[in-house]
């Protein structure tokens, strides 16, 4: 049985909850389809020590403050996993959880959303699907041989997972840091922490707070054809978050520089030297979550599909929310994707009235 609406949402994360609550207020017919059994979004899949960049206040979706967590200047994921779960009560969104979908199609004068459970007819469609169900793993040689154990970010949860091992972790962004530093304190694990290049701190003053100031008077600046200002990437890499602070202080976060490759027990280097290893951890990012709109031949660069803000241009139908910069600038925070959201749902009440 094929279903109507408005406006169908894929994704039911932070992005999908932000466009829901301007599409509630535009008083449109929407359905909010999402994979994950619960609320949430991909921050329930979170390692267990992850803590944001940002105090409470400075991590709300809109229409609601984050609650501050007692005993903690930084909510950690739990908080967040509660807070999302709330706010779609709150706000009554009708999202569908445990619903993947599949493929988004054209169908004359509607787009077609075939999901696991369903099919919807949709006069606009906003993907707001993320990049976590799409981790990156480079083509590093050697992979296929090595012995030990290998995973991504999305697979990381406790130091205790390794006690008493020699853990290679690889990537100089936040998640490699605060991975690498998370094992490095617990002490009871032998880490080398690999990157591409010198990881570059950010000053410990800095938060997510003057990152989402930053990345907008950046987005502005080109918006108006003004210098481009570099933007977050200028000031640095790697947010100095406590315990990221504490291990780099400490002397445990000493970056190596990237290996060449893999051999069965282990690394080497170009040099000839070699480090074993019983476990890697891969914390090499992440490529949006667009499969599901490969009937609609969208892709252009890099993978990405081109837009004017988040409206596809080869698809006006097709809103993109939340999957970075390029689909509005800290798209992909909680704070930043609020104003992105309603901006889109803006443009589709215009297209749609």
């Amino acid at each position: 049985m094929t279903q109507h609406a408005d406006v169908v949402v894929v994704g039911g994360g932070q992005a999908g909850l932000a466009a829901g609550y301007h599409l509630r207020r535009q008083g449109l017919d929407f359905i909010v389809l999402d994979a994950d059994p619960a609320p949430g979004g991909s921050w329930q899949h979170m390692w267990d020590s992850l803590h944001l960049f940002s105090p409470a206040e400075h991590s709300s979706l809109p229409g609601r403050l984050m609650p501050t967590q007692a005993g903690e200047t930084y909510p950690d994921a739990g908080n967040v996993v509660d807070y999302l779960a709330d706010y779609e009560k709150r706000y009554d969104l009708p999202v569908q959880h445990g619903t993947r979908v599949d493929v988004v199609r054209r169908d004359g004068d509607r787009l077609l959303v075939e999901a696991d459970s369903g099919t919807w007819r949709a006069r606009a469609v906003i993907s707001a699907t993320g990049t976590w169900s799409r981790p990156f793993l480079p083509a590093v040689p050697g992979r296929s041989i090595f012995t030990g154990r290998q995973l991504h970010t999305v697979n990381y949860r406790s130091p205790a997972d390794f006690a008493g091992q020699r853990v290679i972790v690889v990537g100089g962004g936040n998640s490699g840091a605060q991975i690498a530093a998370d094992l490095a304190l617990d002490g009871n694990v032998h880490v080398t922490w690999v990157t591409q290049r010198p990881p570059h701190f950010l000053p410990d003053d800095i938060d997510g707070r003057a990152l989402f100031d930053v990345a907008t008077a950046r987005r502005r600046a080109l918006d108006a054809g003004r210098t481009d200002t570099g933007g977050v990437a200028s000031l640095g890499d790697i947010v100095a978050v406590p315990p990221v602070r504490a291990a780099r202080d400490a002397g445990l976060l000493t970056a190596k520089p990237m290996f060449s490759r893999l051999t069965a027990s282990g690394v080497r280097w170009d040099d000839g030297s070699r480090a074993g290893a019983d476990a890697i951890v891969w914390c090499t990012g992440f490529r949006p979550a667009l499969s599901h709109l490969a009937p609609l031949n969208l892709r252009g660069p890099r993978g990405r599909i081109p837009t004017d803000g988040t409206r596809s241009l080869s698809e006006p139908r097709l809103h993109l929310l939340g999957y970075g910069d390029w689909t509005g600038p800290a798209s992909a925070t909680l704070i930043g994707v609020g104003s992105t959201a309603r901006d889109a749902v803006r443009e589709v009440t215009g297209l749609l009235k």
